[in-house]
């Protein structure tokens, strides 16, 4: 049996990943792989090593640097080549100082594996928050090491399989499909939600599953939380006993969110417990001063060490979200996760995740209103009191109470008048146990009529 019997090559007459650049001269390439230096066995469908592929004869016959240029062309990294974890910043992309600690958690986890390639590693998160640079980093440093590696995009790979049923495709459905089954180290790039045809769900998952039933090492980037993800593929990327690890980079997962979620630089800036003014203005009275002085102080106390509820309640103007955004501008620059939500706004945007043209779902920013290391919802009660809100402002400070989650709530209503209208809510609030009520009778804060 000759070789060439054996033996389909990957770039030449029996194609297996496509696209793969071969740069030497015709008179040169070897006449099993056609340069591309790996090549995948002639077995029947179903077969163990259909789709696997295997370094050529005339890799024994290559320098180091040989060998390393034919990773290079089976990787489909291409320019992404030049993406390394020396040329990656340590601290990531993210301003924020939690933002920066994850990046810098799930680059471990990225060296880790690419010098040990054993199960999964899965970063989930924001566009723009590093997955990918990540992912191919540790493409690159496996390939640096002699382990053949292959990048594509999920999405790229659903066209890929659906333009091989065309008849003069030059790649069989069959061949394509088990290469990038059986790759040695397959990272899949930008899984998300959006692909959501049944076509296209059960193609990444027989994929996935395969994946996972053989134990392959496998990176996975995915857009947005797993939540979001059908069940089949997350339980599998969630996988218990060290087989899979998930790092998630960043907070937020899209511009809407980011909006509502934290606060304007300018606004922290304005907004500190340094520039509080504790008098208020001239004509406030004894106790409006002293009511002042107490929820700066019960503030400040939080905001040193973030346990149960802060309840801030009076009226408009009194410096209520002043304090509020100075507890989130310390607990912020400390590393903690705040989420701050002006209450009516929040309602808008839950509304808006059910359109269409929403770039965030309902699910993912609900979650993360709920779970947010430190929430502050400005101005409860002011929305619009409908059935809807009320179920979905209860859902959250239901979920906040049950788990002792440190948040800090404004509102122009008294704990009484929350109680009567929205018992719900209101009977969570007035259980001393877990909030730490503060009423302010000052006058409105921003007059400019202060004393000295």
């Amino acid at each position: 049996m000759t070789a060439r019997d054996e033996f389909g090559a990957v770039n030449g007459d029996r194609p297996g990943l496509r696209n793969i650049p071969v740069e030497e001269p015709e008179d040169d390439r070897c006449s099993i792989c056609s340069g591309a230096g790996w090549v995948s066995r002639r077995v029947p469908v179903g077969h163990p090593d259909f789709g696997e592929a295997f370094p050529c004869r005339c890799q024994d016959q290559k320098d180091p640097e040989q060998r390393s240029d034919a990773l290079s062309r089976y990787s489909n990294l291409g320019a992404l080549r030049r993406t390394t974890f020396e040329t990656t910043n340590p601290n990531g992309v993210l301003p924020d100082a939690n933002g920066r600690q994850l990046f810098k958690d799930a680059m471990s986890s990225a060296l880790a594996f690419a010098e040990n390639p054993q199960g999964w590693l899965v970063f989930t998160g924001p566009s723009g928050s590093g997955k990918t640079h990540l992912a191919v980093a540790a493409a690159n440093r496996c390939i640096e090491r002699g382990f053949p590696t292959y990048f594509i995009v999920a999405a790229d790979l659903l066209d890929h399989l659906r333009a091989t049923y065309a008849p003069d495709s030059e790649i069989s459905y069959d061949e394509l499909f088990e290469q990038v089954r059986n790759a040695p180290i397959l990272v899949l790039d930008d899984l998300s939600a959006q692909f959501t045809t049944p076509w296209a769900q059960e193609k990444l998952f027989q994929i996935i599953s395969h994946r996972f039933n053989e134990s392959l090492p496998t990176i996975i980037t995915v857009r947005g939380p797993l939540e979001r993800l059908d069940e089949g593929l997350r339980t599998r990327m969630e996988a218990q006993g060290g087989f899979s690890r998930i790092c998630r980079l960043g907070e937020h997962s899209s511009r809407i969110a980011r909006r509502i979620g934290t606060i304007p630089e300018d606004m922290q800036r304005r907004m500190t417990f340094e520039n509080f003014d504790v008098y208020g203005r001239v004509d406030t009275d004894q106790p409006g001063r002293e009511s002042l002085l107490r929820a700066w102080q019960a503030a400040k106390d939080f905001a040193s060490e973030p346990e149960g509820w802060l309840l801030l309640t009076g009226p408009r103007g009194c410096g209520k979200t002043h304090l509020a955004v100075a507890v989130a501008g310390e607990c912020a620059r400390r590393g903690c996760s705040v989420f701050r939500a002006f209450v009516p706004d929040l309602m808008d945007h839950l509304r808006g995740t059910f359109s269409p043209d929403s770039p965030i779902s309902y699910d993912e920013l609900f979650e993360q209103v709920k779970s947010a290391d430190l929430l502050i919802l400005d101005d409860l009660g002011t929305q619009v009191s409908t059935p809807w809100a009320e179920e979905k402002l209860y859902q959250i400070v239901a979920n906040r109470y049950d788990l002792r989650l440190p948040t800090v709530i404004t509102s122009i209503d008294s704990v009484d008048e929350l109680a009567k209208d929205w018992p719900n809510i209101g009977s969570r609030l007035v259980d001393q146990s877990l909030v730490d009520w503060h009423p302010i009778s000052a006058p409105n804060y921003r007059d400019q009529r202060r004393r000295g």
